[in-house]
């Protein structure tokens, strides 16, 4: 990893300097041969001149980072030293003809890589992560998405040791070799970037079954895992074939190579990777079993897994011209895998939690120093931009265009992208004008969509005209402040679903004044424009809106609203989404109010109309019990602090405290019967009814009936805990009692240990939940378990489950006014920085809201900032975090 040194400050990449490389490489052959010492790689390249780019006699320039040059040739013929110069990050050899081949061999070191990018060995196998640019820590190449070819990889290592020797494409050969060694020959017939290669080595055993595809194909579908875990793969593979058919009945595409593999590895800096037909898969992302994984487990296991597979179309036959492009492949592919959860699981639940993601995450990261557009503009470090908002707010953009021209024309569009692109590297650009093309429409205006950053803001104001029967809908749209600096705001298109009720919850007919006819009781309006109107006729009383229905485009709203009118739409709207967001709306207002009363030091009262209207929901027998579980869910902490500022972190933490348990006291009764309705006695089911039990139950016990911390709600917890046959009801029963200063909480805590020790994802989960604990020792627990011998700074799970998840997700004791955590976050970023930077930066953004805190807060984050910058040899990684924290007004 490149470091910052006070001679070298690191410099930004930009878009606009894209150019072609000036070599193509078509073909490679890579001999990896693995050694415990030192694993020596030979490749074969052919290259030739690109002509458009590079005049006769142009170097070639070889990515090459952390290798150690033994041998090259160029023709067979080996070069001498005056013909080429080695640095740290690259070979340049002065002089080469259009057309040629050339061969290197180089010695690496797996064994000591921490940073976990490259070929690293985790548990003692070994595998790869070369996205985004890291094939370069493997041999000399062209290591960018633009430059595709065809691969064949021979592996070679210890029989015993590494029975298992894998790689991209179909397995062609096998054969023996002196000293209880062997080999296995990989040929990959579909040209693709480096940053796909993949290889995996080790002690694994197979969980394997097949699919057939749309044209009669058998595919094997293989699951690689370490022996012990043998037992947790047939949910994965379960998932695995559903995403294959789903992909083939939704969008018409059929896998293409003879194998498809996936390999569950411990030691994981990302969720999974989409490498050419061997995906590689952070553990927590395959193993699964009742007993040690949780309902949302399951379902994000199969969200990932449809993810990965997902890419071979979108990522993989067509990819990324440039790594500014990124969202190309990553916000499509979370659209395609976000479709395909709710087709599997329930549309409303998969849409709330989506946007509630998206809400809470993404548009943080727009009003922070690392706002940038879903197609950034620079980089410093790459690895930095794989964001949420290249993610999430990027699969928003594309279901855009779902929006306006509605799924058959979507599919449309996208076979229209594989027609014209398949095998190549292209941009965001190219994806718009398929999707143009296809439906005969021009789409320009969304480009802005891809070059802004930032939320777009819509101000809604209505009004009714009785003599008219008139309804105005007057919309403006802006951007939110966004403290980094950013190109005046230009409005986007941005597609407004709405509905309008009467009085008794009936959705209207709707004529716009331009139109003969009613066409609908909901539209799709187009904003555009800065300011628009748009006029209803005959409207008979005066309506209640339902605007951004099914949340129609990521924007924010703001619109006066009397709460008798959200409390309405709690009620009656038919838009599962709308309906829980009116909730939500209702719910942070109140919250908001009650913050400014608790620090003004005002006596606390909860709004009657909220607690009729909670009461309305926890009655109403026709909600799904996941929605009703979701709707019951008050706005989180770390959500509320954006609509505030300076956040008063202290003051929200008692506010929704008081929420809580004013309902929790208010509805007792009813909360009780409701958890006893849905508590199972019966054994564990998977099926979705239970899963919806399960879901109600425990919201209704871990946030509510916990708050009451009386002895018969204790005494409910313990027996979920001690009779549980799931870790879904396990571990909520465990969370409710990291709330509760009592014995019994130690207990459970000994006893879930003593159980689950040696399963390193169940016991992050204990991690976890000690560190999520709003109780006010939470910090001194979590300094005392960064000692634990348990606890290992090379595992990134490990480092997640405790750093992560106290920093980022307890807002209250992360930024206790002490400013403790703070100091032992920034000891903890320069001690990871020096063995693996991209977890480093990642944990390093718990403080880039800093500025938005109290001036107290403010100046021990700010502190702590300039100690990690001021710190010689600082990743780019983290440099790049902390300069833009530093320097954003």
């Amino acid at each position: 990893m490149n470091k910052k040194t006070e001679q070298t400050i690191p410099q930004p990449i930009y878009r606009h300097d894209y150019r072609q490389p000036d070599y193509w490489i078509d073909k490679v052959e890579l001999a990896v041969d693995l050694h415990d010492d030192v694993t020596i790689v030979r490749s074969i390249l052919q290259i030739r001149r690109n002509k458009d780019t590079a005049s006769e006699g142009q170097p070639l320039v070889l990515n090459g980072e952390k290798l150690t040059l033994k041998e090259i040739a160029l023709n067979g013929q080996p070069l001498p030293e005056s013909a080429y110069q080695v640095d740290r990050e690259a070979l340049i050899i002065f002089s080469v003809p259009d057309h040629f081949e050339l061969s290197t061999v180089v010695a690496i070191k797996p064994h000591e890589n921490t940073e976990l990018v490259g070929l690293y060995q985790s548990n003692g196998n070994y595998c790869t992560q070369c996205e985004a640019e890291s094939f370069r820590r493997i041999t000399y190449f062209l290591d960018r998405p633009d430059v595709m070819a065809t691969y064949s990889t021979t592996i070679s290592a210890d029989k015993a040791r590494y029975p298992v020797l894998l790689s991209n494409g179909n397995r062609v050969a096998t054969g023996e070799l002196e000293n209880n060694r062997h080999w296995v020959r990989w040929e990959d017939p579909f040209r693709k970037p480096s940053y796909l290669f993949a290889l995996v080595a080790g002690q694994l055993v197979c969980h394997h079954g097949t699919f057939k595809t749309m044209s009669g194909r058998e595919i094997r579908l293989e699951i690689w895992v370490e022996p012990q875990n043998i037992d947790k793969c047939e949910h994965a593979l379960l998932s695995l074939q559903k995403a294959m058919q789903w992909d083939e009945q939704t969008f018409g595409l059929e896998y293409d190579l003879d194998v498809y593999m996936i390999v569950a590895v411990n030691d994981f800096n990302m969720g999974a990777m989409e490498n050419k037909g061997l995906n590689v898969f952070n553990s927590k992302f395959v193993l699964c079993r009742p007993d040690t994984a949780t309902d949302d487990d399951y379902e994000d296991i199969e969200a990932v897994i449809a993810h990965e597979y997902f890419h071979n179309w979108t990522g993989n036959r067509v990819t990324c011209r440039d790594w500014f492009q990124l969202t190309l492949k990553e916000g499509l592919t979370v659209y395609r895998d976000q479709r395909f959860t709710a087709d599997m699981t329930d549309f409303a639940l998969k849409r709330i939690r989506d946007v509630k993601k998206l809400r809470t995450l993404q548009f943080a990261e727009d009003q922070g120093p690392m706002a940038h557009p879903i197609r950034p503009e620079s980089y410093i470090e790459m690895n930095n931009f794989y964001t949420i908002t290249v993610y999430e707010k990027g699969a928003e953009v594309v279901r855009l265009y779902e929006t306006l021209l509605g799924k058959e024309g979507f599919a449309k569009g996208l076979a229209r992208y594989f027609e014209k692109h398949d095998g190549q590297a292209v941009t965001c650009d190219d994806f718009r004008v398929a999707m143009a093309e296809a439906n005969q429409i021009d789409l320009t205006p969304l480009d802005r969509w891809y070059s802004q950053a930032g939320t777009p803001v819509c101000e809604v104001r209505g009004r009714y005209d009785a003599e008219q029967m008139t309804y105005t809908l007057q919309v403006t749209q802006s951007r939110a402040p966004t403290p980094a600096v950013q190109p005046a705001f230009m409005p986007c298109l941005i597609p407004i679903r709405v509905s309008l009720f009467d009085p008794k919850g009936q959705a209207l007919p709707l004529q716009l004044a331009d139109e003969n006819v009613p066409i609908g009781e909901e539209r799709l309006l187009s904003l555009s424009e800065t300011q628009q109107q748009f006029i209803f006729v005959n409207i008979p009383q005066e309506p209640v809106l339902s605007f951004l229905r099914g949340f129609s485009a990521p924007v924010q709203v703001k619109m006066q609203r009397p709460r008798e009118h959200l409390a309405f739409l709690m009620a009656h709207d038919n838009d599962s989404f709308n309906r829980w967001d009116a909730g939500q709306i209702l719910a942070q207002e109140l919250l908001l109010n009650l913050a400014q009363d608790w620090a003004a030091g005002r006596e606390l009262k909860l709004d009657p109309l909220f607690i009729q209207s909670f009461g309305k929901i926890l009655t109403d027998s026709r909600l799904n019990p996941s929605l009703k579980a979701m709707a019951m869910m008050l706005p989180d902490e770390k959500f509320l602090g954006q609509q505030i500022e300076p956040i008063d972190v202290d003051a929200l933490y008692e506010a929704r405290s008081f929420m809580t348990r004013v309902l929790a006291r208010t509805f007792r009764r009813e909360l009780l019967a409701l958890y006893q309705q849905y508590h199972s006695t019966s054994p564990y089911s998977n099926s979705r009814s239970a899963i919806d039990a399960r879901r109600l139950k425990n919201t209704v016990l871990r946030h509510f009936l916990t708050a009451l911390q009386d002895e018969e709600v204790i005494a409910l917890i313990g027996q979920q805990f001690q009779h549980a046959d799931n870790m879904t009801d396990m571990q909520a029963a465990l969370s409710c009692l990291m709330e509760l200063e009592i014995p019994e909480r130690e207990q459970a805590l000994q006893q879930f240990y003593g159980r689950w020790q040696h399963d390193p994802l169940v016991l992050d989960k204990w991690f976890a939940l000690q560190a999520s604990s709003s109780l006010p020792k939470t910090l001194d627990r979590v300094l005392s378990l960064a000692s634990h011998p348990d606890f290992n700074l090379r595992n990134p799970n490990r480092v997640r489950s405790l750093i992560w998840t106290f920093c980022s997700l307890n807002q209250v004791r992360f930024h206790s006014a002490d400013g403790r955590a703070y100091k032992f976050l920034a000891e903890l970023v320069l001690e990871l920085d020096r063995l693996n930077p991209q977890l480093a930066s990642r944990l390093v953004g718990a403080f880039n809201q800093w500025r938005r805190f109290d001036k107290l807060r403010r100046n021990l984050m700010e502190s702590q900032l300039n100690t990690i910058i001021a710190q010689p040899n600082l990743s780019t990684d983290v440099y790049e975090i902390v300069s833009r924290s530093l320097n954003y007004r």
